[in-house]
């Protein structure tokens, strides 16, 4: 971009963030979506109402992000019955990501990374972290990268259950639909497309989406109300 005065500048982004809430009982879901994490939680708790989903067990599955760790728990500190899981997609993701630049090569992070995620996968969070601060320091090549990602999982340790029961009882360790619902109502549409987005554009688009596969959309435009409710 050329600015007055001849002197070029690369032009400074900024960025919407919508927050997408998948939400899902038995065969049905509903998706929420509005700009920022306050806003859709409190979405969120209009729709436990609406649908008389106070008795039930509210999970969350997050990407292990602080703030929306707290947020969460914050919102909800009235409801009696809740927990938060660190999805394991996000949480592999980021394992394998600092490894990456935290080691050596390839070899020795593989090596690492095939004792590290069976630890993690049974939820031994300790050991992982032990084991991680054994490491040769002949092998790491970032000692700042290897520290945070200790930090990481000192952080979450809460949210890191045994994974491998869980899959043993049929219950989720992922927010895999979660992340496809972000897709379908936001990404698809608004990234990679060399395309800007106002920030009420931006929102207004992805709610246009979610209405649609809310099943939605009629309702809203013939009488501009929804039924707010889980649906097939």
């Amino acid at each position: 971009m050329r600015q007055k005065g001849g002197c070029s500048e690369e032009r400074k982004r900024k960025y919407v963030h919508n927050t997408v809430v998948h939400v899902s009982k038995g065969g049905e879901s509903y998706t929420l979506n509005t700009y920022g994490i306050k806003a859709v939680l409190y979405f969120l708790m209009a729709f436990i109402f609406n649908n008389d989903l106070i008795g039930n067990r509210l999970q969350f599955f997050t990407d292990g992000h602080t703030v929306l760790n707290k947020i969460i728990l914050k919102c909800f500190n009235w409801f009696k019955n809740i927990g938060i899981i660190l999805d394991w997609y996000h949480l592999e993701k980021k394992c394998k990501e600092q490894l990456s630049m935290a080691m050596k090569g390839r070899a020795v992070r593989n090596q690492l990374l095939e004792q590290l995620m069976p630890l993690l996968w049974h939820g031994l969070t300790d050991k992982a972290i032990a084991l991680i601060k054994k490491t040769d320091s002949d092998q790491i090549k970032n000692e700042v990268v290897m520290e945070k990602l200790i930090e990481y999982l000192y952080r979450n340790k809460p949210y890191i259950p045994c994974y491998a029961i869980r899959k043993q009882l049929g219950l989720r360790n992922s927010s895999n639909i979660g992340e496809k619902m972000n897709d379908l109502v936001v990404s698809n549409r608004q990234k990679h497309n060399g395309m800007s987005w106002s920030k009420p554009g931006s929102v207004a688009l992805a709610s246009l989406t979610a209405l649609k596969r809310n099943q939605e959309y009629k309702r809203w435009f013939e009488n501009g109300e929804l039924e707010f409710k889980l649906a097939a």
